[in-house]
């Protein structure tokens, strides 16, 4: 008799946030929040949605948190929201599942990582766009609204996510270890108010890595050296 395998979902499937692991440092955070008014908004306005039949992506909208602990995070990469097409979005920013077509953003990730480090670009399918390894080493991949419905690019903004997730950045960059926050965009940027100057961080701003902005001025994404950047901050603060 063949054995059944159990597919994993690709899209949301409750909004339930117990159904949400996190790590164990994030967890007064989380629930602060979701017990709050803004939380308890947001989590009727997803009920909402999936009651009207939309599909809502990714099916773990704090994989994030889970990935990456409080205390293990070096890097912080911020990103607008999730992907919006089946089966893209995996819960981290700019990431995309192992075995799907890489998305234009994502191949100038890589691009500028070979030129920056002379890193490899990663195996097909696996790990493909997947980003998780980078999470399980300490690079939070934070998306500033961490769902959306397909085929609708930040439908779920404004909907109360980014007081979450301001909630994490400042709980980041309140921390005592120095951490290397890498803003590419305007979006992202408008988060530098949130990153206090006197706490040794270092802060890294581009432009987004879409190929409508990674090569133009001012600050070009493509030769940006973020990357070599980062891992010489890294070093010399500890690893």
């Amino acid at each position: 008799m063949a054995m059944m395998i159990e597919k994993s979902p690709t899209q949301l499937l409750g909004a339930d946030p117990l159904d949400w692991p996190v790590a164990a440092g994030w967890v007064p955070l989380v629930r602060t929040f979701f017990a709050g008014a803004a939380g308890q908004a947001l989590l009727a306005f997803l009920r909402g949605r999936l009651a009207a039949g939309a599909s809502v992506f990714p099916p773990r909208p704090l994989r994030a948190l889970e990935l990456t602990a409080p205390e293990d995070v070096r890097v912080v990469i911020l990103g607008q929201d999730p992907y919006h097409g089946r089966g893209q979005a995996e819960g981290l920013a700019f990431s995309v599942a192992p075995g799907v077509a890489l998305p234009p953003s994502l191949r100038n990730i890589f691009k500028e990582l070979q030129r920056d480090l002379g890193t490899p670009w990663p195996n097909f399918p696996e790990p493909g766009g997947s980003l998780v390894k980078w999470a399980r080493h300490g690079v939070l991949l934070l998306n500033t609204s961490l769902t959306v419905e397909e085929g609708r690019p930040a439908s779920h903004a404004g909907k109360g996510w980014e007081q979450l997730t301001d909630a994490v950045i400042r709980q980041v960059a309140e921390g005592d270890r120095p951490v290397v926050f890498m803003l590419w965009g305007s979006h992202a940027q408008t988060k530098r108010a949130l990153i206090p100057a006197d706490r040794g961080h270092l802060v890294l701003c581009a432009n987004h890595p879409s190929p409508l902005s990674a090569q133009r001025p001012p600050v070009p994404f493509i030769g940006c050296g973020h990357f070599g950047k980062a891992r010489a901050f890294r070093l010399a603060h500890g690893g």
